[in-house]
């Protein structure tokens, strides 16, 4: 079954040429959403994903690839998603349909560009921590117990004070203060 999917960005713009190609390409359902290109969250884009069917000879059809996804990473989520499911994936104006040897060639061009996209981003963050270390720096969140809090807390206890209190006193959580203090009775 041909499942076709067309997106506006605003009430404003007509979706008449985008439905009338998608019914000429032989969508038996067409799903109409307004929504900006940029926005993540496509409530009728998942429904339509979902009403495909995994290996039942389904294919997504869209008028153009920018219809459908708001960047080449979101894209190749999309068709690695359909890949997995055994959907086929069609985009009329582009002329790309995964179906023939052309349309696989360029899908699998795109998921190597994707793997070597996330591999350069995990290079370089990687790097950038390297170089924060040998200047010293160390990264995650700042330590809410210093070696002050933890000698004024031990001060606290043995003097009497529950332990709520004392956590209150140096401006901690309890869980925290059994955290930093892990030999202390509950």
């Amino acid at each position: 079954m041909k499942v076709g999917y067309a997106r506006k960005s605003t009430e404003m713009q007509l979706m008449d040429a985008q439905i009338a190609a998608l019914e000429r390409a032989g969508c038996e359902k067409i799903f109409v959403e307004t929504a900006s290109g940029a926005k993540k969250d496509r409530p009728v884009l998942t429904e339509a994903l979902a009403y495909l069917r995994p290996n039942a000879d389904d294919k997504l059809v869209v008028y153009k690839l920018d219809r459908v996804a708001r960047s080449l990473p979101h894209l190749i989520e999309i068709m690695e998603r359909l890949n997995q499911d055994n959907i086929e994936f069609q985009s009329l104006s582009e002329a790309i349909d995964t179906k023939t040897p052309g349309g696989r060639l360029l899908f699998h061009v795109m998921g190597a560009i994707s793997a070597f996209e996330r591999d350069l981003i995990i290079e370089r963050t990687e790097a950038g921590l390297r170089a924060a270390r040998a200047k010293g720096r160390v990264g995650g969140r700042p330590k809410k117990m210093t070696d002050d809090k933890i000698s004024a807390v031990r001060e606290l206890l043995a003097n009497g004070t529950p332990v709520r209190d004392a956590a209150a006193a140096v401006g901690v959580s309890v869980p925290t203060l059994y955290r930093w203090l892990p030999g202390r009775a509950r």
